[in-house]
């Protein structure tokens, strides 16, 4: 992934692992977005996260080079969000969807871009915290 763009669908890739997260929303936002931003860090990618729902600050501001998208609007606002975004990339072939959406990943490539599945982005961020705690 390291010369992709990264583009996470936020709520499905916490929805993926039922940690608990529910009972604090914005907190398990907060903690997503402060390991992608991490992750980002150290493998010299461009990372965006959209989550469903209204702006939340904290999570907002978790963020120094990742960047954080809200879409309120509704059931799939940020499965569509992620689409236009995609849409309106002069380069969308770079970019790489992080999502186990089926209806979301068809979408992804219609609009020419690829995709992982949750789980896949996960296990890469905890390959990636592995190797820097090993250093």
């Amino acid at each position: 992934m390291e010369e992709e763009r990264l583009i996470v669908d936020g709520m499905n890739v916490l929805g993926s692992r039922p940690d608990g997260w529910w009972r604090d929303r914005p907190a398990a936002m907060e903690r997503l977005v402060r390991r992608l931003d991490a992750f980002a860090a150290r493998e010299g990618i461009e990372v965006t996260v959209v989550f469903d729902g209204r702006e939340h600050e904290r999570v907002a501001s978790a963020a120094e080079s990742v960047v954080v998208g809200f879409a309120p609007g509704g059931r799939d606002a940020a499965d569509r969000e992620i689409v236009r975004r995609i849409r309106a990339d002069a380069d969308p072939a770079a970019m790489v969807a992080a999502t186990s959406d089926r209806r979301l990943r068809a979408s992804v490539k219609a609009a020419g871009a690829s995709s992982v599945s949750a789980g896949e982005l996960l296990r890469r961020i905890e390959r990636s915290e592995e190797r820097s705690a090993g250093n």
